[in-house]
């Protein structure tokens, strides 16, 4: 039997506090469905084949080149009818459903969206904690608490990794050429990531440091660079189409289109404090918010006076800055789901209006494709949030944590999980997923690119 003082420290051991979270988070999520919640009301459309199946001149079927069953000797040329046409309306009709957690089922990937919400919550509530229990960096990760934030933390990132890996293949979810661009930029990010962890360019451009890795995990660095260009290329410009959409840039004044007031603030935000915090790490934009660098620097003194922040500031709004922007991507996540959805009705509205006799066929199947891939635009949309929000726990859990571990050392690259190490990573994701959206913006904005 225990007694009160045994019960006493049990319950005040951090091991037992973090086991206990999780496991009661993961009982919670199990019954509360909150990623079904998160994505409920949304409005999804249905491009019907035929409406009106019984009536004779509206059968359903898309006339033909040639009639079948007529030899090419049997064709002639027919003279141009001077009747007036008469459109049918009932094949430009598109039907309008709210989706519930019945729909939600019948989508693919919406069980790993699930399991990946739940994951990184349960992760990102464990490091949480970890940031307000009392604990010694000499004890271990074992005595401290900290083992469990970091195995969950690191497993929630490879559940990301992999979760990357098959929705960035998916067949018919995106083009074969963005594909390939997509994989092309990924060489090119490694490329850069290996001049730029080795030193030889970017030491006066970027406020990074890589003294506490060598060797090979220099090399992994580099790889994992690669692999975000790689990912982020197509979610990018998804989410670029969404804020172009949801901030009505097109003019269209199409109620069924553009989103509201609030959503559009929060899009807006959203990508401007993401340009924000991404520029917090290159050093000349840096230098403007330092106070010591405004003293020494005459010009930049002119610029903005004897202004700004310690270093030690700067650092602790830097951490804030890429937790308020990881936060507003994923409350952001609604918006941009729903304006992925409503780009599927604004091709329907074009192809309408396009020509006297429209072709419908084209944008029945893009309703189609986005009423089908729906769950995974929000794993694109919501796993580089996660993948932020992850690393910058990381880098908060404490430095030289596994040092007295050596074993665990031998397995694993214990200074990746340096605290410079994974802010840098965090900040990567937030910097190349904010390259790949102004780019993006910048060719719509000059006509390059355009909504079909």
């Amino acid at each position: 039997m225990l007694n009160s003082s045994s019960l006493l420290l049990l319950l005040s051991n951090n091991l037992f506090l973090q086991s206990a979270l999780a496991l009661s988070l993961s009982l919670f999520l199990h019954f509360i469905k909150i990623p079904s919640l998160l994505l409920s009301a949304l409005f999804t459309y249905v491009h019907p084949d035929d409406v009106a199946p019984n009536n004779a001149s509206s059968n359903g079927v898309r006339a033909a080149i040639r009639r079948p069953g007529v030899n090419d000797s049997e064709l002639k040329p027919r003279k141009k009818s001077k009747e007036r046409f008469e459109f049918d309306e009932n094949k430009a009709q598109i039907f309008r459903l709210k989706l519930s957690d019945g729909h939600l089922q019948t989508r693919i990937y919406f069980v790993d969206f699930r399991s990946a919400f739940n994951s990184v919550f349960v992760s990102l509530s464990c490091l949480l904690l970890h940031c307000f229990l009392k604990k010694s960096e000499d004890s271990g990760v074992v005595k401290n608490g900290s083992f469990v934030p970091i195995l969950l933390g690191v497993l929630g990132v490879g559940r990301i990794f992999i979760l990357f890996v098959r929705i960035s293949f998916e067949r018919s979810a995106s083009k074969l050429a963005d594909k390939q661009l997509s994989v092309v930029l990924g060489f090119l990010g490694f490329v850069v990531a290996v001049v730029l962890v080795h030193g030889v360019v970017g030491k006066g451009i970027f406020d990074v440091c890589f003294d506490a890795v060598h060797g090979f995990e220099k090399l992994f660095i580099a790889i994992f660079m690669g692999f975000i260009s790689c990912f982020l290329y197509m979610p990018a410009v998804r989410i670029t189409h969404a804020f172009w959409l949801g901030t009505d840039q097109l003019r269209c004044n199409l109620p069924i289109v553009s989103c509201g007031w609030f959503a559009r603030l929060l899009l807006h935000a959203n990508y401007l404090f993401m340009v924000f915090t991404s520029m917090l790490w290159v050093k000349p934009f840096a230098d403007l918010l330092l106070i010591d660098q405004n003293v020494r620097t005459e010009h930049v003194r002119e610029l903005v006076g004897n202004v700004g922040m310690q270093k030690s500031e700067f650092s602790n709004f830097r951490l804030w800055c890429l937790l308020v922007s990881g936060l507003l991507q994923i409350l952001s996540l609604r918006s941009n789901v729903q304006m992925y959805l409503n780009e599927a009705v604004l091709c329907w509205y074009q192809r309408l209006h396009a020509s006297k006799v429209p072709d419908l066929g084209y944008s029945r199947a893009k309703v189609f494709l986005h009423n089908h891939f729906v769950c995974l635009v929000v794993l694109q949309f919501f796993l580089p949030a996660s993948m932020v929000l992850l690393f910058l726990g990381l880098s908060q859990v404490g430095d030289n944590l596994l040092t007295n571990y050596q074993g665990i050392c031998s397995l694993f690259p214990c200074s990746l999980l340096d605290k410079e190490v994974t802010l840098f990573m965090a900040w990567l994701v937030l910097f190349v997923w904010m390259i790949y959206t102004s780019v993006t913006l910048v060719l719509f904005r000059q006509g390059i690119l355009y909504f079909s």
